[in-house]
């Protein structure tokens, strides 16, 4: 199966109006955004879990990084509460349920065989950091060569820089409502911005996003810097 997988185009899914569709394994349903390969391979989905269903036991061939929307997602290794984001290097396994149902933003394959971190990050409980912007706050979750990702909070009214997208963007609206020049996404949209790709965002009503960055490069040469959501200064 190859879906979404012209990396090079921009792609805009509100996935509340996408139906679930069944894995194969009872009670658990995905949305599925873009894939490469069957059941094994590059994927990156919405996943829903029924309450007291269960994954089969597995191996992360390439890699498993999660983000909790909704719910408690658990294995052996603990629990997962709303806002929890996990990652699972290549070769780690577990066997995934939910005793109360959840749902979870999934990417799998998509790991640098060098970055083995596994860990995860409550980020209910987590404190934000200053944005570049003022209204901007940022919580870093993972940053590993030119790829990072994070949460960002954007109060009302708060207009971010124009910029390019060095090794391109992903977004997945958590809450709110997230906007640029070319429209208007609410809680539950997905954006996939190619490399080189551009734009100028601001949130009139105030946002949380998921970002993830510098991951979907056509070379290893950059000529321009990937902007950070971070002052670092």
């Amino acid at each position: 199966m190859r879906l979404n997988a012209d990396f090079s185009k921009r792609i805009v899914i509100n996935t509340n109006e996408m139906p679930w569709e069944a894995s194969p394994m009872a009670g658990v349903d995905r949305r599925k955004l873009d894939r490469i390969g069957d059941e094994v391979g590059h994927a990156t989905s919405l996943v829903r879990y029924a309450p007291k269903s269960y994954f089969s036991p597995h191996t992360h061939g390439g890699g498993e990084e999660f983000f909790v929307i909704e719910g408690v997602f658990s294995d052996e290794h603990g629990d997962y509460p709303a806002g929890t984001y996990v990652r699972n290097p290549i070769g780690s396994t577990h066997k995934p349920h939910s005793e109360d149902g959840c749902v979870i933003f999934v990417k799998l394959h998509q790991f640098d065989a060098d970055d083995t971190a596994q860990f995860s990050v409550d980020t209910a409980n987590a404190a934000f950091g200053p944005g570049v912007v003022k209204g901007l706050s940022v919580l870093p979750l993972h940053s590993f060569g030119q790829e990072s990702c994070a949460l960002v909070k954007w109060e009302p009214g708060t207009v971010f820089n124009p910029h390019k997208h060095w090794g391109g963007e992903e977004i997945l609206v958590l809450d709110g409502v997230f906007s640029d020049e070319n429209g208007h996404y609410p809680k539950g949209t997905w954006i996939r911005s190619p490399h080189l790709s551009e734009h100028h965002p601001y949130s009139e009503e105030g946002c949380l996003i998921y970002v993830k960055t510098g991951h979907l490069a056509l070379d290893q040469s950059p000529n321009l810097q990937q902007p950070s959501w971070k002052d670092t200064q």
